[in-house]
């Protein structure tokens, strides 16, 4: 599926994907002062079939043609990868998450750095709402921590409230909530 209004292509994650899907955590954690490799449970990063497609959830990547301008975003086979982002039952998620009867939750939600404010994380925050949703879950979780900004913002811009507070790793995480 193609965003509306944009040249992203939208799509399930494919194994052939998993460099570019590591390197885009990656490229997206740099400007928040964050080393990608301290973040809590990133291990689902190296088996995203079994961790999310596996365990009832989903995963989409965000894919832009190769001859859409220059670009620091990792290459796949289709394309550029400039989004990525996944849902997974909350039973299915990490051990320390919060425990929402019938709920979904979203992770890794990542857009290139030099892609960002262009729709591209709306776009697939969208339709990972809408498989959700179809899905059968509600509410849809999210947590990001405080030193992403950005991410904080644009969770309550998309209507997600915000429900609580916890300390993971030395992360001061911001819990929302959105009803699908």
């Amino acid at each position: 599926m193609t965003a509306p209004g944009s040249d992203l292509r939208l799509r399930q994650y494919s194994e052939r994907d998993a460099a570019a899907v590591r390197r885009l955590h990656e490229l997206a954690m740099e400007p928040t002062g964050t080393d990608p490799d301290d973040i809590p449970g990133t291990d689902d990063l190296q088996a995203i079939g079994e961790r999310y497609l596996d365990a009832g959830g989903e995963f989409l990547v965000g894919v832009r043609p190769t001859d859409a301008g220059t670009d620091a975003a990792p290459s796949v086979q289709d394309g550029l990868l400039a989004a990525m982002g996944g849902v997974l039952p909350n039973e299915a998620g990490h051990d320390d998450e919060r425990a929402v009867a019938g709920a979904a939750e979203l992770h890794r939600m990542r857009v290139a750095p030099a892609h960002q404010r262009e729709g591209y994380g709306r776009a697939l925050l969208h339709a990972l709402e809408g498989w959700a949703r179809e899905a059968g879950f509600d509410p849809l979780l999210a947590t990001t921590a405080r030193t992403q900004p950005a991410a904080v913002s644009f969770y309550r811009a998309e209507g997600y409230e915000a429900v609580g507070e916890s300390t993971e790793a030395g992360y001061e995480l911001l819990h929302f909530e959105k009803s699908l």
